[in-house]
């Protein structure tokens, strides 16, 4: 009997900001599993910025076709099973996209371990603070950053998944922590996660409001926005200061990006810049996902879920985030 099911495609390229037009809710039915394939009903999936620029045309990976179902990652049910690794009731996670329904053959999927995924440590976290946004914090603060006890950590977009992840972890690592965030309540959220001090980037000068909350410059400037932020942070950083490029928001919309312009600071000031793919630490993953599953456990690392209702509004999440209205992980709650 065949599943109805429900995805969102590509219907046309953004043009700067994406709008609900750019999206179709389509309808489709999948088959029944066939030999060693599973019948997969996603609970949430996510909304995920990194993938603006794959709308447009090529970037950390191929450009989405139209026509093709948004990527995304998700957790689901397994709900039939012709594969022996897996079992109806099977709480499981992939990337199949903003999906109702997925058909796989196993290749993939993971498991939730239910030891790991208990009390602070909900079901949703293995797309989020254990997924790709809190695994970019782990590898690109520490194996980028390189962070040293009493050191000065600067963190844009500091109150979205990556930056309140990073700043948490820098925080255990003995570091001063700073934030930048969009609004007063934004700030107070990243302050009540154990940073030093926040402020709001809608301030006059950018320059001038990094320099008075680290008076002493910056030794690590964990960087998800880009263009004038990144260039306001390069005249404030240390010498030999680090510049982790995680994510650059305010860029992915933009016909005419503005890059840097301070590039003398580099010679000046020896500093280096370096960006990173999580993927490229594909083997790591579960070393990393277990050390910060524990500091969860423990009380040392938290993390906040922004969940919206129903798979209808997936577009209208995704358009959101570029407005910053979410606060911590944006996740659509599918089923």
């Amino acid at each position: 009997m065949p599943t109805s099911a429900r995805r969102w495609v590509l219907a046309s390229r953004p043009d700067g900001k994406p709008v609900r037009d750019n999206f179709r809710l389509e309808e489709v039915d999948l088959p029944d599993p066939g030999e060693n394939e599973i019948l997969i009903r996603t609970e949430y999936h996510s909304v995920d910025p990194g993938m603006r620029s794959r709308l447009s045309g090529d970037s950390y990976a191929a450009a989405l076709p139209l026509g093709a179902t948004i990527d995304s990652a998700m957790v689901g049910v397994v709900e039939k099973s012709n594969n022996e690794k897996f079992a109806p009731g099977n709480l499981v996670t992939g990337g199949f996209g903003w999906v109702s329904h997925a058909i796989s053959n196993g290749r993939g999927v993971q498991k939730l371990d239910p030891s790991l995924f208990h009390g602070a440590l909900r079901p949703t976290a293995a797309i989020g603070v254990l997924g790709i946004p809190g695994l970019t914090s782990y590898f690109g603060l520490l194996d980028l950053g390189e962070p040293k006890e009493g050191q000065t950590v600067l963190i844009s977009s500091a109150a979205g998944p990556v930056g309140a992840t990073a700043g948490q972890i820098a925080k255990m690592k003995g570091c001063r922590v700073v934030g930048i965030a969009g609004s007063e309540r934004k700030c107070d959220y990243v302050r009540g996660l154990g940073f030093d001090d926040a402020f709001d980037y809608h301030e006059d000068s950018l320059a001038d409001a990094i320099k008075a909350h680290c008076p002493d410059g910056v030794d690590i400037y964990f960087d998800n926005v880009g263009a004038e932020m990144l260039d306001a942070a390069l005249l404030n950083m240390k010498e030999h200061g680090r510049i982790v490029v995680s994510g650059q928001v305010a860029e992915y919309n933009a016909t005419n990006p503005i890059g840097i312009r301070h590039v003398t600071r580099f010679i000046t000031h020896r500093l280096r810049m370096e960006g990173l793919v999580v993927f490229d630490y594909f083997k790591q993953f579960p070393q990393a996902q277990a050390e910060m599953a524990r500091w969860i456990h423990e009380g040392k690392l938290q993390y906040t879920e922004d969940i919206s209702e129903g798979l209808e509004g997936s577009a209208d999440a995704f358009i959101g985030l570029f407005e910053g209205e979410n606060l911590g992980r944006r996740l659509v709650k599918v089923s």
